[in-house]
């Protein structure tokens, strides 16, 4: 698997579970549920913006070269 795909994939499992979070939180009642799975969200939305400024970068290194 090349580094592009495995990128690819770890973002699609990343807005996968940033998905089930928002499901959950659609019925997240008490205080503590929203706070750990707003973390959680916004841990992923972290982690898909590294994700994707890493391809933007190996992108631009390769189209450059």
């Amino acid at each position: 698997m090349s580094q592009r795909e495995a990128t690819l994939l770890w973002l699609k499992d990343t807005l996968e579970h940033m998905t089930d979070c928002q499901k959950q939180l659609e019925w997240a009642q008490d205080a503590e549920s929203v706070n750990l799975l707003t973390e959680s969200i916004i841990r992923d939305l972290e982690n898909c913006r590294r994700l994707c400024e890493s391809m933007r970068q190996r992108a631009n290194l390769q189209y450059t070269h």
